[in-house]
Formats: C-alpha cells, sequence, structure tokens
C-alpha cells in the first residue's frame, strides 16, 4: 500500500516532524511519497513538475497522512487533501498542536469534515494506520 505524507516544508522543525511521521508510516508498511523528498528541488523552471508529480503521487496512494498543526492549516496540504478527498482517498488528519481556532472545531470545518480520522499523537497515527491496513 502506498501513502502520500502531506504537511508544510518551510523549515527545519516542519521538515523533522514531517520525515518523523513518514518514517512512522514507512515502518507501518507503508510505500511513501514525501514531497520534498520525491522532487527535485523547486525553481524557476520545474514549478509544473513538481505540481504534477504531487498530483500523480496523491493518484497513486491509498491514504493521504497529513500535517495539520499550526493556527491555520498549510494552503498546499489543504489543497492536496482536497483534491484527495475529492479522488474517494482515506483521510488521516494529524493535529498535535493544543491551540485551537473555535470551540467545536479542531481545524477548518471544511478541512476536518473531509477527514475519515484525526489523530492527536504519533501513537494514534500507528494505531489509524494499522486499522486502515487490517479494513483494506
Amino acid at each position: 500500500m502506498k501513502a502520500y505524507v502531506a504537511g508544510p516544508l518551510f523549515d527545519e522543525g516542519e521538515r523533522w516532524w514531517i520525515e518523523t511521521v513518514e518514517r512512522l508510516v514507512a515502518a507501518a508498511g507503508f510505500e511513501t511519497f514525501l514531497p520534498h523528498r520525491d522532487n527535485p528541488p523547486k525553481d524557476e523552471f520545474n514549478v509544473r513538475q513538481i505540481f504534477e508529480n504531487d498530483k500523480r503521487g496523491i493518484d497513486e496512494c491509498d491514504v493521504v497522512v497529513a500535517n495539520l498543526n499550526g493556527i491555520t492549516t498549510d494552503d498546499g496540504t489543504a489543497w492536496e487533501l482536497g483534491y484527495a478527498y475529492a479522488t474517494g482517498k482515506y483521510l488521516i488528519g494529524m493535529h498535535t498542536d493544543w491551540r485551537v481556532r473555535f470551540p467545536d472545531e479542531v481545524v477548518n470545518l471544511m478541512i476536518e469534515c473531509s477527514l475519515n480520522q484525526m489523530v492527536r499523537s504519533l501513537d494514534e497515527l500507528q494505531l489509524a494506520l494499522a486499522e486502515f491496513s487490517r479494513r483494506s
């Protein structure tokens, strides 16, 4: 099975976290697509290529695992989730951030209602992946 691992990648902390998540997903038996690892370094000439590679990564995956931490979800991650939802992928959102925007929502309602599952820790992610693997 294949997993697309989505999330912001704009600083060392975000890259460290998404790489930690990716290692857990891979250890759970999934072949992973990680955008910053599986694309060439971005420059002015390859933006379309990166877009197409990322879109193909979603098309070919069975599950998307998305880092939703932060006051607002990263806009690229939101697009990836929306596209994956529209194509019928299983979506696991991961939100370990204790900050909330709204008293009755963890993240934006459009994202939250698109998810098949929301997890709040690496341990919960591991359990969610095992459950998904059993059902698939």
